[in-house]
């Protein structure tokens, strides 16, 4: 009888735990939809942040961020806290950037979960009005 309880307890907070925004997400091109990279989101003196840790093309693993600005400029892009600074808001994180590696520039950004699927992160980065939107799949799936 205790197994059963530990086995449904279990499941139940493998479950739980997978309706988080934190953990490890597989980036996808929007032109192409192959995959990119890895981005691990994780929480860090009460703010969300997301660093990437893969990059699926090995000749673009060692190069550095040489568009980006301030502390980030010719950092190396595995590595690189991409997501800064988000706080929560309900399901959204918000009030953060995310900068895009490949030309340097930084937007105003918020995730949420997918409503639809909880294994699906929507990205979205503003500048102004105009936004453009991303969805990341849960890595390890």
């Amino acid at each position: 009888m205790n197994k059963y309880i530990i086995l449904i307890m279990l499941l139940i907070s493998q479950g739980l735990s997978s309706q988080t925004v934190f953990g490890k997400w597989k980036t996808v091109d929007d032109e192409t939809g192959k995959e990119k990279s890895i981005v691990e989101i994780y929480q860090e003196d009460g703010k969300v942040h997301g660093k990437i840790i893969e990059i699926f093309d090995t000749t673009k693993r060692d190069l550095p961020c040489k568009f980006c600005n301030g502390e980030d400029k010719d950092q190396p892009v595995l590595g690189l806290v991409i997501i800064k600074d988000l706080e929560v808001s309900g399901d959204v994180y918000k009030r953060g950037t995310v900068t895009n590696p490949e030309d340097g520039k930084v937007y105003d950004c918020r995730i949420k979960l997918d409503e639809d699927n909880p294994n699906r992160l929507q990205l979205r980065g503003y500048i102004a009005f105009f936004y453009r939107t991303q969805y990341w799949i849960r890595a390890g799936l």
